[in-house]
């Protein structure tokens, strides 16, 4: 496994040090989040089979039955806004919920993984259901009647045996849920000993935190899953009171606040394991225990509120019963001129953010090999832009066997690609293509350029904002070797929209390849238009690997336009002109 150096988080802002870390005021959240969850209630119970207390709709999977926890927080919150409060009706199906898991548990305590694809994934102790049902129990097991109570107590003991003696060997998002889940565990069925074991994993887990607040799967950070640890060591804090976690949900918070996009949405660029969602998510219980993290809570909030959006009902149990309020502290989010980025240990940048008016520029020069696993997504697609009227343009993050979705890529594309239906591909390259960076370097200051090396090829990638309407991307090469080098520019766009260029609408429900000439010279889509020149490509839909799907397959909805152009001798500089219309 590949180790990084120490991470230092730096932030280097053009606003003062003092503005950055005023305060913003309160976090406030329980009087709105109790009515939040009240008006939840009465979906959750409805989509609940009176027969076989299972929930949900098409296949059942066991994930299914994680309502049971908003629904134990709501029979337990006593509050004037809450009707729920005791209700005998909210404590049967909570009962129910979990009945159900035991009937669908083998003799270890797990269940077949199961999608709404129909695939199946083999056993597991699925740590975001056990989780979910020992918080259940620990809220209503005094209200249970005795022989209820004794079925779910065996049953949770027994799945909790095998949790203790099977999951926690080593730090990852998942022991690491389940290492909270054994703490609940620990309290609600008098298993000192298994709070014990907790503190210690969560010691380890703090342990593996980089300095810059983040932790790594394989080779930098897992912005995504970067989550679940946070949520883990935040409602493990709020029960333990272990002040050694506390400086870990810090450097967890600063480093979200820095990797977040003006809108909500998480930066995709330095992630080894997730593309772009443009989702706005809360932030996790976790960060709600420093005033850093509370200022990120509050951003996000009034950010969903802004969008139309509600915090997920799951978020709003959660925060009620292991959440603080309190002093909040501004995130780096409201400042319009800083430059920001992440060092390793001998002080070489590995990442930079550059906000520059309604311009949002992040490069990853996090690079690594292929690594041949599903789940680690090949550091291809280093680079994403962002302005305030449209969101993420370029960029998306990464993928595997889709080498059109990197930067650059040395020798024929055409070589590495994933063939329709194979659940178990071979993720590393073949001979003759090159499409990820053996190196990187950042400048520590100045505009954001980043030099990369693909083999002995060197290429060069700069995004620089002009004025608040239009920004450069100049993809080129220095010198060039045998091979082909080819540049990619990587564009979300919307397939329910058309796609615009200088010569006219081109529908998106369908696969689309045009040279620059035949897109007139541009393409676009809202108020955003990107120059292509005559002998780019433009494609429709560049598919990603979905390694969440056994067959790797992707949605159109899950693609790219890509624009290639070639960069040789006689075309060494390709630059593309982003801009914004008024």
């Amino acid at each position: 496994m590949l180790k990084l150096l120490p991470i230092a988080i730096i932030l280097v802002t053009l606003a003062s040090s003092a503005q950055a870390a005023q305060a913003v005021g309160e976090l406030r959240f329980k009087d709105e989040f109790i009515k939040g969850l009240v008006r939840a209630i009465p979906g959750i119970l409805a989509s609940q089979d009176a027969n076989t207390g299972r929930f949900g709709k098409g296949i059942w999977i066991v994930n299914d039955q994680q309502v049971m926890f908003p629904l134990a927080a709501a029979w337990s919150i006593e509050s004037a806004d809450n009707p729920y409060y005791h209700d005998a009706a909210v404590l049967k199906a909570v009962m129910d919920a979990g009945d159900a898991l035991i009937e669908d548990a083998d003799k270890d305590g797990r269940w077949e993984f199961r999608k709404k694809d129909g695939s199946t994934w083999g056993k597991i102790a699925q740590p975001w259901t056990y989780s979910r049902w020992i918080r259940a129990y620990s809220l209503i097991k005094d209200a249970m009647p005795p022989d209820r109570r004794e079925r779910w107590e065996k049953a949770l003991v027994h799945g909790y045996t095998w949790i203790s003696k099977n999951e926690l060997k080593k730090v990852h998002n998942i022991p690491s849920h389940h290492a909270m889940g054994l703490y609940v565990a620990g309290m609600a069925l008098d298993r000192p000993e298994w709070k014990e074991q907790a503190r210690a994993f969560m010691a380890k887990v703090v342990a593996e935190q980089d300095p810059g607040g983040f932790w790594s799967e394989h080779f930098g950070p897992v912005v995504s899953y970067n989550f679940v640890y946070s949520d883990a060591l935040g409602v493990y804090y709020a029960l333990s009171k272990d002040e050694a976690v506390l400086d870990a949900l810090r450097r967890a918070s600063r480093f979200h606040a820095m990797f977040t996009y003006p809108d909500g949405a998480q930066v995709e660029t330095v992630d080894e394991r997730n593309p772009y969602h443009k989702s706005i998510r809360t932030g996790t219980v976790g960060f709600s225990w420093t005033p850093e993290g509370r200022g990120l809570v509050r951003q996000q909030l009034e950010l969903q509120k802004k969008a139309g959006s509600r915090t997920p009902t799951d978020d709003l149990a959660n925060f009620l019963l292991y959440g603080q309020e309190g002093p909040a502290e501004a995130t780096a989010a409201g400042e319009t001129d800083r430059r920001s980025h992440l060092e390793d240990g001998s002080g070489k940048p590995t990442a930079m953010v550059r906000r520059k008016g309604p311009w949002f520029v992040c490069m990853s020069a996090y690079c690594c090999p292929v690594y041949a696993n599903r789940w680690i997504q090949d550091r291809q697609n280093l680079v994403s832009i962002y302005h305030d009227s449209c969101g993420v343009i370029i960029g998306g993050g990464n993928t595997k066997l889709q080498p059109l979705w990197s930067n650059f890529t040395v020798g024929d594309p055409s070589l590495l690609s994933h063939k329709q239906g194979d659940e178990s591909p071979k993720f590393t390259p073949p001979p003759g293509i090159i499409h990820v960076p053996s190196s990187a370097a950042l400048a520590r200051s100045g505009p954001p350029v980043m030099d990369l090396k693909y083999g002995a090829q060197a290429c060069r990638v700069a995004a620089i904002p002009v004025d608040d309407g239009s920004l450069t991307l100049t993809l080129s090469a220095p010198a060039f070797g045998a091979e082909q080098v080819e540049g990619h520019v990587t564009l979300l766009v919307r397939p329910d929209a058309p796609l615009e260029s200088g010569s006219g609408q081109k529908d998106l429900k369908e696969p689309l390849t045009l040279s620059g000439a035949e897109a007139g010279g541009w393409i676009g889509q809202g108020n955003w238009r990107l120059t292509v020149p005559e002998d780019a490509r433009v494609q429709w839909p560049v598919l990603p690997h979905n390694p969440y799907r056994k067959d790797g397959r992707a949605e159109m909805s899950e693609g790219r336009v890509v624009v290639s152009a070639q960069v040789a001798p006689e075309t060494p500089h390709r630059v593309f002109t982003l801009s914004i219309a008024d």
